[in-house]
């Protein structure tokens, strides 16, 4: 996956520095430079912003190489084509060296110009976390942007708080590069997060989600991967493959599976979810995949299971709610506890 340099600086700075800001672009170039300039505005904290192209149209990808032309602490790189987001993301992670790698949605902002600082001081205050998950509000009003919550939905009382959790959203996030390993580009889009939280788990990391740093994301829809194409096909197969590398066994993922199946159906995608449920089991897993230890168990409980309620109640959800842009998040969300992994 080679990187073709566009403009800004060839690199980050040859010392040490505080962050790298990584944001992705495909087209919506006038979202995207907003997002860019959001970063490059931040205070009190050293840092490189990378733009990871993905194969925006020429016109697209040249005003995006407008705004960071003659800039030392920006790099405007294409990879020619889409990898997705797990793939964008560690291509833009590996150009740069900062202690700390913030993730920023391309159609998101900083709330203002001390967020990236604070984010990075939350990290150097608790030595024990991995990464940080921001509270994502709607850009264009003072209110939680709710297709956005990756948490337990019995949680949500709480978002202007700060607590333990399991994963975070990716619109805006920040994480300790010691802790990265990388996003399993198997999963293109779609429970990345999930995926390397519980990676940090199981190594003793921990968590957190902090209601006190905001990013704001403007929620375009025309960049949402419609519920009818392939996005419900990513979300069923990732979530099934993910247990799967961590060997649930194949009775405990029974639940799980029938839950998508009635939901899918539900919303005229049964030929998409049987299509993800047959990928999921034919997804070869690592040779490394092992079961999760007690202690990442027990953390899993305490942050995300004792929030949720049972799994008849998840599967009653299935059987009367219709997805829809909003639903896209509050499928990851909603309350249940299946198949071991408690995270929907």
């Amino acid at each position: 996956m080679n990187a073709s340099h566009i403009a800004g600086a060839a690199g980050p700075p040859a010392g040490r520095y505080d962050a790298d800001v990584v944001i992705l672009a495909l087209d919506r170039a006038q979202e995207t430079a907003a997002a860019v300039r959001s970063a490059l505005a931040q205070t009190g904290v050293s840092r490189h912003v990378f733009i990871v192209d993905q194969g925006s149209r020429p016109e697209n990808l040249a005003h995006l190489a407008q705004v960071v032309r003659g800039r030392t602490d920006a790099t405007l790189v294409t990879l020619g084509c889409n990898h997705g987001v797990a793939g964008g993301r560690n291509r833009g992670t590996e150009l740069g060296h900062g202690r700390v790698i913030f993730g920023l949605d391309n159609d998101a902002e900083f709330a203002d110009t001390t967020t990236l600082a604070r984010a990075v001081a939350a990290l150097d205050q608790d030595g024990g976390l991995a990464a940080i998950g921001c509270r994502i509000k709607l850009y264009a009003r003072d209110a939680d942007d709710l297709s956005s919550w990756g948490y337990p939905a019995g949680l949500l009382a709480r978002a202007g708080e700060s607590f333990d959790t399991v994963t975070f959203v990716g619109a805006g996030h920040a994480i300790r590069r010691i802790a990265w390993d990388g996003y399993d580009e198997t999963l293109f889009f779609c429970w990345e997060e999930l995926d390397f939280c519980l990676r940090a788990i199981e190594r003793g990391w921990r968590v957190r989600y902090r209601g006190d740093i905001i990013v704001r994301h403007k929620v375009c829809p025309e960049q949402r991967v419609v519920w009818s194409d392939t996005r419900w096909f990513h979300f069923v197969r990732n979530r099934l493959y993910i247990a799967r590398k961590w060997r649930t066994p194949w009775p405990a993922l029974v639940p799980r599976a029938g839950y998508y199946l009635i939901k899918g159906a539900r919303n005229g995608l049964l030929t998409q979810t049987l299509r993800a449920i047959a990928a999921a089991i034919g997804i070869r897993c690592h040779s490394t995949s092992r079961r999760l230890s007690p202690a990442t168990l027990r953390y899993l409980r305490l942050n995300d299971t004792v929030h949720r309620s049972n799994w008849m109640a998840a599967l009653w959800y299935a059987c009367h709610d219709h997805l829809d842009v909003a639903g896209a998040s509050r499928s990851c969300s909603s309350s249940g506890r299946i198949a071991g992994l408690s995270i929907r």
